[in-house]
């Protein structure tokens, strides 16, 4: 819990441009769109001045400084042994698509899932189930306490051909424990696990050092990493896919003169998985917020806690009714221990409508079905939550 004297530092001052640009906002979408730290903004127009500046030789810094600085990131804070298994991407959807487009497999593709993934991945594998192309098992997220036993039980009954399970489920939080028994089933011609972690990287603390080598792992810098569209990523394991059929010329970028003439050539390492031309700004931004918090003495265990904090303080006022309505939700607590999601989340027919009422008073929140999701963010402080609150409390019932 907070206590008053023991005040959080205020970091409103890194999120300056952010937030004097709707200054009457409460912004508590952290968790959906998190607003961009003022290096971000330095960042980008280093995007702009370097491709002003080197034209056509734009390239080779983006790919000779750029592209390893965020994979260094990366790496450090996965506890990855090795850098160059990283691949970038506009976003996480198109890595999946060449993630499936690499599995070797004669007839539909066994995939084992949850009902708790994003709609991207929902959607995508329910399109390709339509036309034959995968054959979809899922574990249902509820009850929450087992699930993690249950997926695992799953894949030992019936190994997939691939694995799909995000590490906190983008609804409700729920987080899957289980990382490190899938990743030691995996194995280049049996089954893939591919890790969606959207919701836990720079969320919470993650050591993905061990699964490296045969997991896949996917997230980007839209949420918790602060660094917007455009920086999308993926640890492949080595072995894993080494020719993907949706590829670009970038997979071979690093050996384009070099390749043999009667076959596409792919680079050796995660590049393999690069698809071609983007727009790298989103990359300039995610270097300048990881260099911004290292500055500041910043590392995602201290940014979760801090976090962490003034989401108590948030329950506390709920559960004493100081936020009206939302007393009579049902606060999600799906993990029995450990590390939590960086949003409250409240189960609730009511959700939709609350999140409207909300917007339509510039607080800023969202719902999936009946859940709304609140989510906190490193530009928060105590009075932003006592705020909410308020805004809370005058909610229709």
């Amino acid at each position: 819990m907070v206590h008053a004297d023991k005040a959080l530092k205020s970091y409103k001052p890194l999120f300056s441009r952010a937030l004097n640009a709707a200054p009457e906002r409460l912004h508590f979408a952290a968790h959906s769109h998190h607003l961009w730290p003022d290096v971000s903004f330095d960042a980008h127009m280093q995007a702009w001045n370097d491709a002003a500046r080197l034209a056509d030789r734009k390239w080779e810094h983006v790919f000779g400084d750029v592209i390893p600085a965020a994979q260094r990131h990366i790496a450090d804070e996965l506890h990855l042994p090795d850098a160059s298994s990283i691949a970038f991407a506009s976003n996480t959807h198109e890595l999946v698509q060449r993630i499936f487009s690499a599995r070797p497999k004669d007839g539909p593709i066994d995939v084992l899932t949850s009902d708790g993934e994003f709609h991207s991945f929902r959607r995508q594998l329910a399109r390709w189930e339509e036309q034959g192309l995968v054959r979809r098992r899922t574990v249902p997220c509820a009850p929450f306490e087992s699930f993690t036993e249950r997926y695992l039980a799953a894949v030992a009954e019936k190994e997939p051909d691939i694995a799909f399970v995000s590490h906190v489920m983008f609804q409700t939080g729920l987080r899957f424990d289980g990382i490190d028994a899938l990743a030691a089933r995996a194995r280049p011609d049996g089954m893939w696990a591919v890790i969606d972690g959207y919701h836990a990287f720079m969320a919470m603390p993650v050591d993905f050092g061990r699964a490296a080598k045969s997991a896949f792992y996917l997230a980007g810098g839209y949420k918790y990493a602060m660094a917007g569209e455009g920086a999308a990523f993926l640890q492949a394991p080595a072995g894993f896919g080494p020719r993907p059929v949706n590829t670009g010329w970038y997979a071979e970028f690093a050996d384009i003169e070099a390749s043999p003439k009667n076959e596409v050539g792919y680079s050796k390492d995660g590049m393999r998985f690069m698809g071609a031309t983007f727009d790298p700004s989103g990359l300039y931004r995610f270097n300048a917020v990881r260099d911004m918090l290292a500055s500041e003495g910043l590392d995602t265990k201290a940014v979760a806690a801090r976090c962490g904090a003034l989401r108590d303080r948030l329950e506390a006022a709920i559960a004493s009714g100081k936020a009206g309505v939302l007393k009579e939700a049902q606060i999600l607590r799906p993990n029995v221990d450990g590390p939590r999601a960086r949003y409250l989340a409240l189960r609730d027919p009511r959700a939709l409508a609350w999140m409207s009422e909300l917007l339509r008073n510039n607080v800023i929140v969202d719902a999936r079905g009946d859940v709304l999701r609140i989510g906190i963010g490193l530009y928060h402080d105590e009075a932003d939550i006592d705020a909410l609150c308020g805004k809370l409390a005058r909610l229709g019932g």
